[in-house]
């Protein structure tokens, strides 16, 4: 594996925004900024040997932390955090004490906030390993930043293996008791096309989900049997729309198995191109979402962000956790730091 930094603009300089692009023997190519630690670029070969583009992303890294752009925010390729996905009402309670966040999705805090690590210029560091260089990003987030307690120090690694996993590794450590929720928001066309992902398929390893109302979960885990939240085989990702709210996917699916345990969350194909990937996780949840809130405002110079452009596969704890003693706890200590590590592996068939 090989990693170099590249050529950005004399702006994003000014910025001390950086592009890195990572490769592999296989001819894969993955892009990394540290604007927002995000993953602009995954080039892999279809059936055929064909390298294209699998996930969306600016071609500029600056408009990663455009001010525009934060406002109408739909995270590329970012990594998220304090808390990836919703609390209800940013509010929540630790260890006696009422906490408040910012309001940035309709009554819920989402994603950390309106500036919450995908907002950030993280420092950078191209670590030599014995498997190979490694990509490491680091931020620290002060005391009551976006209103979560505690100093946070968080560490992201991005390793590309010559079996094209892009392995992301998630660490953090604070002084006093807090919620984290760390995940990675690439959006996923296996077709590397203008085609939307509705006739992709998608087997998902959970027999649970939780259920929800206004967007955030009402505190049950029930089974996805007989709901169109069950993926135990595989399903098109258009197949059962109509059965959803606002016919799209946007959930928390629980992943079989035990968390700190890395195991299959989700296999993603496209019979097309014969790309296929499979989603391996430490967290006891991901979030499945089909990319319902793309609306065209954003491109490349390949193609336009539409809705159903690209899906998600968000590995979390579930969602409004901190409100919720019977859901995993997302509650990270001096005595208990933060490790979790998800896998993205690439193939054909």
């Amino acid at each position: 594996m090989n990693i170099k930094e590249l050529n950005v603009s004399e702006n994003a300089r000014k910025h001390d925004v950086k592009l890195f692009e990572i490769t592999n023997d296989e001819g894969t190519t993955i892009h990394v900024t540290n604007a927002g630690a995000a993953i602009t670029r995954i080039e892999t070969k279809d059936k055929n040997g064909q390298l294209a583009n699998i996930v969306l992303g600016f071609d500029d890294p600056m408009q990663y932390i455009d001010e525009d752009y934060l406002d109408n925010c739909v995270f590329l390729g970012a990594t998220i955090g304090r808390f990836a996905n919703r609390i209800a009402r940013g509010h929540f309670e630790l260890n006696g004490k009422k906490y408040k966040l910012r309001i940035n999705n309709g009554n819920h805090h989402l994603h950390g906030g309106p500036t919450g690590f995908h907002s950030k210029v993280w420092s950078t560091e191209i670590e030599e390993t014995d498997a190979g260089q490694v990509l490491v990003m680091r931020l620290k987030s002060p005391d009551n930043d976006e209103g979560y307690p505690g100093n946070l120090d968080v560490e992201v690694r991005f390793y590309l293996s010559n079996e094209n996993e892009l392995i992301i590794d998630y660490d953090a450590s604070t002084d006093a008791a807090t919620p984290v929720n760390l995940t990675n928001h690439s959006y996923f066309n296996l077709s590397g096309t203008d085609n939307n992902i509705l006739d992709h398929e998608v087997m998902i390893f959970s027999d649970d989900y939780t259920p929800r109302k206004d967007d955030v979960p009402i505190g049950d885990i029930i089974s996805t049997k007989g709901t169109p939240f069950d993926f135990k085989e595989f399903h098109k990702v258009g197949e059962r729309l109509e059965h959803l709210p606002k016919d799209a996917y946007d959930h928390n699916l629980v992943i079989n198995g035990n968390e700190g345990d890395l195991r299959r969350a989700a296999i993603a194909k496209d019979s097309i191109s014969g790309r296929l990937m499979e989603v391996y996780t430490t967290m006891p949840g991901m979030q499945f979402y089909s990319g319902y809130h793309l609306d065209g405002s954003y491109e490349n110079k390949e193609k336009k962000f539409d809705r159903f452009s690209a899906m998600c596969f968000e590995t979390q704890y579930f969602p409004d956790s901190p409100n919720h003693p019977s859901f995993p706890s997302c509650i990270v200590t001096p005595e208990k730091p933060y490790s979790h590590t998800t896998v993205f592996k690439f193939g054909v068939e």
